[in-house]
């Protein structure tokens, strides 16, 4: 049986990933991590990982990007694989991340949907026939109200999916509000919508001349993601130290 701490779980992806690993036979959460025990669980809650007595295979992260630094720190400390879904993270928390990966077993993903991760592999594929054909890309992301992070993780996901495609040849725009110029050609412009409870939608639009062709994905609720989360942690429990991605659990 793997036993896994939930960091984060009294937020809303927290209680969902709680759910399903409740479902799963070969898993369970052993602990609970978050500074407001405010639900009824049914494992122990800490304050902090610090504070954590359980002792675990895996931990799963749903939080944000200011508890980051102590996670990986006491991953590292405990030899614990960590699996990475919080988005938001500022360049040096993602240097911090890598160097972690030569300690410890550390997934990380933009988003952990079977779906989105396809896409990425899809519009990537498209690049390579459209981009040289000259079709303009842009990406719409739309969230609820309550998301911190724009643009999202996934839009940023798919917009390096596309630029790996193309040798980094591109850079993103997000506001074109303060230049009235006509759009550069190696740009991937990256829209944001923030509204009601939108649980996450993504299109990726290649723009030609006198045809557009699009790529929409729509999470309808985020036990998508709660699923991919238990799956990965499935995966990451007993790996050697190493950077992993969703990749590497469609794979396996």
């Amino acid at each position: 049986m793997i036993r896994m701490i939930m960091h984060g779980c009294n937020g809303a992806m927290g209680q969902v990933v709680s759910q399903i690993a409740a479902e799963e036979t070969n898993i369970t959460i052993v602990a609970g991590i978050d500074p407001n025990d405010t639900r009824q669980n049914p494992y122990p809650v800490f304050p902090s990982l610090e504070a954590c007595r359980e002792e675990a295979d895996v931990i799963v992260d749903f939080t944000s990007s200011k508890a980051m630094d102590s996670l990986l720190d006491y991953s590292v400390k405990k030899k614990i694989p960590v699996v990475v879904c919080t988005t938001g993270l500022s360049d040096d928390q993602i240097k911090k991340l890598e160097d972690a990966s030569r300690h410890v077993a550390v997934l990380r993903s933009a988003n952990m949907s079977l779906g989105v991760n396809l896409l990425m592999k899809l519009v990537k594929e498209a690049t390579q026939v459209l981009a040289a054909a000259g079709f303009d890309i842009e990406i719409l992301e739309k969230h609820h109200n309550k998301k911190l992070d724009s643009p999202s993780g996934t839009a940023l996901a798919l917009a390096d999916s596309i630029n790996e495609a193309m040798d980094q040849e591109y850079h993103y725009v997000y506001d074109r509000s303060q230049v009235r110029k006509a759009r550069d050609k190696k740009e991937i412009g990256i829209q944001s919508v923030r509204g009601g409870t939108i649980v996450g939608e993504h299109d990726v639009i290649f723009a030609g001349t006198d045809e557009i062709i699009t790529f929409h994905h729509t999470a309808y609720s985020k036990a998508i993601f709660a699923k991919g989360a238990v799956s990965a942690a499935k995966f990451l429990a007993g790996k050697a130290p190493g950077l992993y991605s969703m990749k590497d659990v469609i794979k396996s």
